[in-house]
């Protein structure tokens, strides 16, 4: 008996060290695996370059990756000094030295020369020939290798790729912008520097050549200025690729929040019939453009009839000559007088044709258009906002968002189409909104640092340094709320140098304003709540002072403000007034009373600028560069 339960105590003592043995062999399995691509058979830098160990568990593996060079240089193979042919017998010396001695008595001795050449003695012609030069043969290019710094997109590190001429030409593979599938086996460089693993290459599948004079990013730096004309290149350079993977991952943290939380997804149409805000502008969508020939007809006759812009445009322009002229010699001035007169004459036929040409705003093309015989049967737009339509199923579903692109044509300074995160809440009012808010904004603030660590220490390096640190203090600092009411008092003590104009109540905040209250006056994110019922969208719900409304801004430091969100108006009538106060269509809004006639219910919700989060998370100064295709005032290349 006592030797089985000695045996039963060992089998237990070896059970755990088995245990562990077989889990330290399966960790080893894993950390030496390659995970490969399911639809491409290659694989991601990622998963090589973002290890524990940068790769070098990974020596010896054969793989087969697939990217674009970042950068080149080729280095030239030393060649290998040719062999020293093995020494003569000697009697091959003594031969030679017998040879020697009558080719110096040939070249020495022009008598002898021709003596021996009468007798025949010796070869004299064939050692002539024997030493003239022989013809240099070409000498063939040295042996060199590519050295390649690759990338795919997966990561900001990139790998080094060596491949030999033998294997492809040079040329072909050192330009900036050159695809490369290669297959090859990693391994350990001989010199470690940046470098802990690279990949010799040994086999080439594809190469995706580069017009160097004409690619755009063939040089080192290029400004963000010069990028934005070359939208289907940025993602190849490393901040913009950055940018992308960190936008990536805010997307994947909005649904990851919200299907956490229990909201559905809703596709909000981008096409609507209703000015979703009631005062802002749009852009129109139509198909009658393109059929009928739109013109502005003068109503009258005038001096500029038959005459082309072109034609008094050139003769404004010489009049000026003139009078230039004229004040140079200061001989005739009543020659200057008459032409003076006769430029502002001019002048002024170009002013009346420029204004016939142009259509008085507000009057001139929808009064010229049917719009019943439009594509959709009326004037459509593209959307402002999704909550409106958000609205319709929150009232059916209860919590529900929405991602997807927005436009304003109301500014030429700001980009015309913005990505959004619309959200609507039913059973809810402003407190659910706002906190909703903040805890979103902290659970996206959280998620970039979990996730993108690599990317944001190269945006701190080269973009923003506290940019790290700036997502850290978001997420454990506690938000300030403070009414509309309030913001204003604490204006009025701040010197009066600072803003343009002083704030009165009733007034918009600016930007400037909102950025000055998070940054110098609170030091942290705010939400400004209860405004002025006039600066507003027309939902918002009236308050019991019939003078603000339940809506709100969540405004954070070097952001500015990245939320703006209400509780909205479920009361019929309330709604319905507001809709006549602020002289809006009624007739557009007719579906929108529905929900308010038919099992009305109190809901809130809220909008966040998607693309201002990016660039808060980034770091950089200009929206343009944090958009994939940016649309603006005159930009819209492709």
């Amino acid at each position: 008996m006592a030797t089985e339960q000695q045996q039963q105590q060992q089998q237990q003592q070896e059970q755990p060290q088995h245990e562990q043995q077989k889990q330290q062999e399966e960790a080893a399995a894993m950390l030496v695996a390659v995970t490969t691509c399911k639809y491409s058979n290659r694989v991601l830098l990622k998963t090589i370059l973002e290890r524990d160990d940068g790769g070098v568990g990974l020596v010896g593996e054969r793989v087969l990756i697939g990217g674009w060079v970042k950068s080149s240089k080729e280095k030239t193979k030393e060649p290998v000094p040719p062999q020293l042919p093995p020494p003569p017998q000697a009697v091959e010396k003594e031969s030679k030295v017998e040879i020697s001695c009558v080719e110096m008595i040939q070249t020495r001795i022009p008598f002898f020369r021709s003596i021996i050449n009468v007798l025949g003695i010796g070869n004299y012609h064939a050692r002539e020939k024997l030493e003239k030069p022989a013809p240099r043969p070409l000498t063939p290019p040295l042996p060199s290798i590519a050295f390649l710094r690759v990338s795919d997109g997966s990561c900001v590190a990139t790998l080094q790729v060596l491949v030999a001429s033998s294997i492809a030409p040079p040329c072909q593979l050192l330009p900036i912008g050159t695809c490369i599938l290669v297959e090859g086996v990693l391994m350990q460089p001989s010199v470690l520097r940046k470098h802990v693993i690279e990949l010799k290459v040994e086999r080439i599948l594809h190469i995706g050549t580069v017009e160097h004079d004409k690619y755009p990013l063939s040089k080192k730096k290029v400004p963000f200025e010069m990028l934005r004309n070359y939208s289907q290149f940025r993602p190849r350079t490393t901040t913009v690729a950055s940018v992308v993977r960190i936008s990536n991952a805010l997307t994947f943290a909005t649904h990851t929040f919200f299907q956490n939380h229990g909201f559905l997804y809703v596709q909000v149409p981008i096409i609507t019939t209703t000015d979703c805000e009631g005062f802002s502008e749009k852009f129109q969508v139509t198909t009658l453009l393109g059929k009928a020939d739109i013109k502005v007809k003068p109503n009258t006759r005038n001096d500029t009839d038959g005459v082309s812009p072109e034609v008094i445009k050139s003769a404004v322009e010489e009049k000026s000559k003139v009078i230039e002229e004229l004040k140079r010699s200061e001989s005739n001035k009543e020659a200057l007088t008459v032409a003076v007169q006769d430029f502002h004459k001019t002048n002024e036929l170009a002013s009346q044709l420029e204004a016939r040409e142009k259509p008085k705003p507000g009057t001139s093309l929808k009064a010229d258009i049917n719009f019943s015989e439009d594509f959709f049967a009326r004037q459509t737009y593209l959307t402002v906002s999704g909550r409106l339509h958000l609205e319709s199923h929150a009232c059916a579903l209860g919590n529900v968002y929405s991602v997807g692109p927005r436009f304003r044509a109301d500014s030429t300074e700001r980009v015309a189409e913005m990505s959004m995160v619309d959200i609507e809440m039913a059973f809810s009012q402003l407190e659910d909104a706002m906190s909703c808010a903040d805890d979103f904004f902290k659970f996206l603030c959280k998620w970039i640092l979990d996730n993108c660590s690599e990317d944001l220490k190269f945006l701190s390096k080269r973009i923003d340094k506290p940019c790290i640190a700036h997502l850290q203090s978001m997420i454990s600092t506690t938000i300030e709320k403070i009414s509309y009411t309030d913001a204003v008092d604490s204006f009025k003590q701040v010197a009066d140098n600072i803003f343009e104009k002083k704030l009165e109540w009733g007034d918009a905040l600016t930007a400037d304003h909102l950025s000055y209250m998070a940054e110098e006056i609170y030091k942290k994110p705010v939400i400004i709540y209860n405004y002025p019922k006039e600066v507003k969208p027309f939902y918002a719900r009236l308050n019991d002072d019939r003078k603000t409304v339940a809506a709100f801004d969540m405004v954070v430091p070097n952001a500015g403000t990245l939320i703006s969100g209400s509780q909205n108006e479920e009361r019929f009538d309330m709604l319905s007034s507001r809709i006549k106060e602020l002289g809006l269509p009624r007739e557009q809004y007719e579906w929108y009373l529905d929900l308010r006639r038919h099992g009305t219910v109190k809901h809130s919700g809220f909008s966040l600028g998607f693309d201002h989060m990016v660039l808060f998370a980034t770091g950089l100064n200009d929206i343009r560069d944090v958009i994939p295709f940016p649309r603006c005032c005159g930009k819209a290349n492709n």
